[in-house]
């Protein structure tokens, strides 16, 4: 992990930012020297983050919203440009789990919320910070997905289905992309203790599972600005890329 301050005066947007992997994620961006905006519906949690950020000499900004809230995610992208004028990093790292259970028993309204912040979330900050990553001199996105896209396995339906067509989402943008300096990947934590595998697996042992800054590390390494990858996936367990 490095020590340096690789992400001095870069302005990096961290999602789902107030526990778990996102929670890392931003800290570990902000103790790189990044500017963190740090978005959640969690007010209590972010201002935990702020403090630990400010701890480590870097700065935030908070923006509680709820991700189902596209036109929100709107006004937090001209908000960004009003402000910065452009954004380094993207880390869309907000997800839901859903309801595990037989396809034919999930309720529209679970399916519905599960793709509304899984994909269409996703799809609306692309939307709204296409320009300012372009205005970048090295914008880079990274999505957190899972195995699930490819697993499929059965009771995890929506969830599965929803980071399969996350994953094709990014894909079709980081082609878009490819002749601009902007790099859009994929990223799989694996099993991590969060309170999301908990309700996954609730027989697990969360002891023998890594904490979330243990793989923080790995996911900010690919929006440094040196990190030229492109449609490619990384996954922390297999340690091993593969491409969209």
């Amino acid at each position: 992990m490095t020590e340096e301050k690789t992400l001095s005066g870069k302005v990096v947007l961290v999602t789902g930012a107030s526990r778990g992997i996102g929670y890392a994620a931003a800290r570990e961006a902000a103790r790189r020297g990044a500017h963190v905006i740090v978005v959640a519906r969690t007010v209590g949690g972010l201002e935990e983050l702020d403090d630990e950020i400010q701890a480590l000499g870097s700065t935030t900004t908070l923006v509680p919203l709820d991700l189902a809230d596209g036109d929100a995610i709107d006004r937090l992208g001209a908000a960004i440009f009003e402000r910065w004028g452009m954004l380094d990093g993207l880390v869309g790292n907000a997800g839901q789990l859903g309801t595990l259970s037989p396809l034919a028993h999930v309720t529209p309204k679970e399916f519905d919320k599960v793709f509304s912040l899984n994909v269409t979330a996703n799809y609306r900050l692309v939307r709204s910070t296409d320009l300012l990553l372009r205005q970048s001199s090295a914008g880079r996105a990274v999505f957190v997905s899972s195995s699930s896209a490819h697993t499929a396995k059965p009771y995890w339906g929506p969830y599965a289905a929803s980071k399969a067509a996350l994953e094709a989402l990014v894909k079709s943008y980081s082609g878009e992309i490819e002749q601009t300096s902007v790099r859009a990947n994929v990223f799989y934590p694996g099993p991590v203790r969060t309170a999301m595998r908990a309700r996954a697996m609730p027989g697990e042992d969360p002891d023998t599972l890594p904490l979330p800054a243990d793989i923080a590390g790995q996911l900010i390494d690919m929006i440094e600005p040196g990190f030229t990858r492109n449609a490619s996936r990384f996954d922390v367990r297999e340690g091993v890329w593969s491409e969209l």
